[in-house]
């Protein structure tokens, strides 16, 4: 629990380092997406790569829920319910951050330096692609424990994160900040899930 409380201010301190980049260094931020992203990002690869974070996600929370539900595994109904609640707090939080922060997206205000394949007008900061894939990867890590289940999860997030910037949605810092929210709402969530868990089951020892 004190591993989770201290994870959970790395997320805060991420997010609050991130938004004050924004403000003083764009440059850099700029600067490294056009290296990244190329003028014409028509790569399938990288598009559905970046879809995949939707797929990931549902397969991860409503298979793990709907396996559960078949087969009448208790853990698998509660990891489902977790990785649900964790994913939907990733979204709200990635949703309030957008409305405050309130940052054009790349394409739109450096567009003879960043190219799309498809416009994009809303709030760039941070990525909700990354947010929900970040978060699938974390409660993934989180509740199977297994280095096998662990590495390929957060390559996958982190090649999410890579295709924004390299189909010129998002800025690196929307990256970073994505990355952090689906982290940090999902050590949170699952704290929050181990607390109400142990309430309703005081035998249930907290093995995290």
């Amino acid at each position: 629990m004190i591993r989770d409380a201290k994870l959970i201010w790395i997320f805060f301190i991420i997010i609050a380092f991130t938004g004050y980049h924004n403000c003083l260094a764009q440059n850099p931020d700029i600067n490294i997406l056009k290296s990244i992203n190329p003028r014409y990002p028509t790569s399938l690869y990288w598009r559905n790569t970046s879809n995949s974070a939707y797929y990931g996600a549902g397969a991860a929370s409503f298979g793990t829920l709907i396996y559960g539900l078949v087969s009448n595994n208790e853990t698998a109904k509660r990891n489902g319910i977790e990785t649900i609640i964790n994913l939907g707090a990733s979204v709200l939080v990635t949703d309030l951050l957008k409305v405050t922060v309130n940052r054009t997206r790349p394409a739109d205000r450096y567009p003879n330096d960043v190219f799309v394949n498809s416009p994009t007008h809303n709030q760039s900061f941070p990525s909700g692609h990354t947010s929900l894939a970040f978060a699938t990867a974390a409660t993934l890590s989180i509740q199977y424990h297994k280095w096998y289940v662990t590495v390929p999860a957060y390559l996958w997030a982190s090649s999410v994160g890579y295709s924004r910037m390299y189909l010129g949605k998002h800025y690196p810092t929307d990256v970073l900040a994505g990355a952090a929210v689906g982290i940090g709402t999902s050590y949170a969530g699952h704290w929050l899930n181990q607390k109400l868990f142990k309430k309703h089951n005081p035998t249930v020892t907290d093995h995290e």
